[in-house]
């Protein structure tokens, strides 16, 4: 073949699809029509790399009806260093086949498509060949040409042979193209894009694909040629109708493949390097599954789907090894509320996945099957107390992580009816994990709690009684999550038994408020803001609850620091309630040392108002000595904090 265009393609495996393009190059390069050939002899252009085969008569029908005439005997071309090498059955007819082929993809469509593969395959096998065999090399020769063919029919109808292929040997071809471009490669982009707008194949490529995906464990390339596959798929529009069937385990797959990748790259007892801003470099694995996933997502009406996991970090925490679960509960979340047609098939896939020996597979189920429990059509797909008995037997797992997700799964099926259901399962188990060393089992379990609350018919009264020891130490946990969940939950409760304090609630919910007044009053100033935001919302609802009329102070002292304002609600407490005040001064001695200043500032001015306004004879001597001791036994170091602090001369003050 001579040089011009088709330079660069010298050498290359060329198969007899690929003669189909090449052939409408040639004629478009060389101003030639590309239609079908008229009948009669055909002047051939030189040097023409195939040759009729002598003797052959057998006339070919176009589409459009009329017959093709056979060529003239010639003679066979001298061989060069112009011209690609040809096998035995490249030769003499096959040229012409070339140009048949191209004719019948352009004009008759899925008939010409399905009569190439036959007409191609027939030839073959009368020269000793199966097109099965030959795949491989044909697929190679398609990405080595299609750089080189002409915009518009020469490359139109090179991927229609690749259409054509794939119909009746989808695994053979999805294998060869996979194998053929492990990295990121143009044309097998195109090839893949072309196969993706082709709906007579699609759906069969893409399972191929999902298969070779699952099957591609051990192999890293593999994988990661078959995801960039998928994306390239899933993002030509109207792809995703071919998923139906298997659009839940694709996603699943795809999922799953992000946590085994952030356990690969980044173990758990490792440090945390993902940055908010972090997203990986442009062809890592993570980032092809992420957009393969958004593809498929966005592909199928997703959109919100998308847009909520970006307003909440959702992509950033699916491909951390510490935050992949996290990631996992906000997609589940995000499907409930936008993409609600896929709900029960997914349920039903992962409903294996939950008994599998993978770790990363098993893991990821249970935080989808703990998510959807949110939607009440889907969590009606099992009965409650089958779905009641897995959460209960996940909550005994040694695993932090297990219990973690049990106690999420247990607040969404207690809720499920817009009412508390299994009050008396569900509430020992979680009061029982307020106990537990993992900061997320109690953040899951005080929120809940917290939803518990939130419904009708809510059991105010045994919580209030529940939580009067279990929850004040909570208010002073060292973890800023949990503080401020706990001082949420106690405004929460306050509030829904603000009806019921005069018909019997009044003592234990009364003495629960009053066990928790000091902190309260000092995490106004945490050095957490959420803490100290939640404090103010909890002190409000009390102050409304028991008609305290403090709420101008109680904002005066949030957020102008005022001893003036501290002074006056201290002055209130102490006429209120004389006899609790041994029981507040008390509570300020762990404040007193605290190695945090806005903490022991605030302290010692509540301490020396409630003993100024106090009336000495409740308020003994050796309490007052403990708290000037406490005061004055700071920790060593806490002069470097910024607030100053006020000098507590007890007799002074009395």
């Amino acid at each position: 073949m001579a040089g011009g265009m088709w330079g660069p393609a010298r050498g290359a495996p060329v198969g007899a699809l690929t003669l189909t393009a090449l052939a409408e190059g040639i004629r478009a390069s060389r101003g030639q029509p590309t239609g079908p050939p008229a009948p009669g002899p055909q002047p051939q252009p030189e040097p023409e790399p195939a040759v009729a085969e002598p003797g052959r008569a057998t006339t070919i029908p176009t589409a459009g009806g009329e017959p093709l005439s056979p060529p003239l005997p010639q003679e066979p071309a001298p061989e060069g260093p112009q011209l690609i090498p040809r096998s035995s059955w490249e030769e003499g007819a096959l040229a012409d086949l070339a140009m048949y082929t191209a004719t019948c993809l352009e004009e008759a469509g899925f008939v010409g498509t399905q009569e190439t593969a036959l007409t191609l395959s027939s030839a073959l096998e009368a020269r000793g060949h199966r097109l099965e065999d030959q795949v491989h090399g044909l697929v190679r020769g398609l990405l080595a040409q299609v750089p080189h063919l002409a915009e518009g029919r020469p490359r139109r109808a090179a991927l229609r042979v690749l259409s054509a292929l794939a119909l009746e040997h989808s695994r053979d071809v999805v294998f060869a193209l996979l194998r053929c471009s492990p990295a990121p490669d143009r044309a097998a982009a195109e090839l893949w894009r072309s196969l993706s707008r082709n709906q007579r194949v699609n759906g069969q490529v893409l399972v191929q694909l999902l298969w070779a995906l699952k099957g591609s464990a051990g192999s890293q390339l593999e994988a990661l040629a078959a995801t960039r596959a998928l994306g390239e798929m899933l993002a030509v529009s109207g792809c995703i109708g071919a998923t139906r069937g298997f659009y839940p385990h694709l996603l699943l797959v795809l999922v799953t493949q992000l946590h085994e990748l952030a356990w690969d790259s980044h173990p758990p007892d490792t440090p945390k390097v993902w940055a908010p801003s972090h997203r990986g470099p442009p062809h890592s694995h993570a980032s092809c599954t992420l957009e393969a996933l958004k593809a498929l997502l966005s592909g199928d009406g997703g959109r919100m789907v998308v847009t909520c996991m970006e307003q909440a970090g959702g992509w950033r925490r699916l491909v951390g090894a510490r935050t992949h679960l996290e990631g996992v509960l906000l997609l589940a979340s995000a499907l409930v509320a936008h993409a609600d047609h896929h709900l029960r098939g997914l349920f039903a896939d992962l409903l294996p996945r939950l008994r599998s020996t993978d770790n990363a597979q098993r893991l990821t189920a249970m935080a989808f099957f703990t998510g959807l429990l949110q939607s009440r059509p889907t969590a009606r797909l099992l009965r409650e107390e089958v779905i009641l008995e897995r959460l209960r037997a996940w909550q005994g797992d040694p695993e932090p992580t297990v219990r973690w997700l049990a106690l999420l799964g247990l607040g969404h099926l207690a809720l499920n009816r817009g009412k508390v259901r299994h009050a008396t399962t569900l509430l020992p188990a979680l009061l029982g994990a307020l106990g537990e060393g993992d900061p997320r089992l109690v953040d899951a379990a005080l929120g809940a709690l917290r939803r518990v609350l939130l419904r009708p018919q809510a059991p105010v009264r045994l919580l209030s009684a529940e939580l009067r020891p279990r929850l004040p130490p909570l208010l002073d946990d060292a973890r800023d999550s949990v503080r401020a969940s706990a001082v949420g939950l106690l405004g929460t409760l306050v509030r829904r038994g603000r009806g019921g304090l005069r018909v019997g609630l009044r003592r234990p919910l009364r003495k629960l408020v009053l066990q928790c007044l000091v902190p309260l009053l000092l995490r106004l100033h945490d050095p957490n803001p959420d803490t100290a935001e939640s404090s103010e919302w909890t002190l409000a609802r009390c102050d409304q609850a028991l008609h305290w009329g403090l709420l101008e102070e109680m904002v005066t002292v949030a957020h102008y620091d005022s001893p003036e304002a501290l002074s006056r609600i201290c002055h209130r407490l102490v006429q209120w309630y004389p006899s609790h005040v041994p029981s507040f001064l008390s509570q300020t001695q762990g404040y007193l040392r605290s190695p945090q200043g806005p903490l022991r500032r605030a302290a010692v001015l509540l301490t020396g108002f409630l003993v100024h306004h106090s009336s000495p004879s409740h308020v003994n001597q050796d309490l007052l000595d403990s708290l000037f001791q406490a005061h004055c036994l700071r920790p060593l170091g806490s002069s470097l904090d910024a607030a100053p602090d006020f000098p507590l001369d007890a007799t002074g003050l009395i």
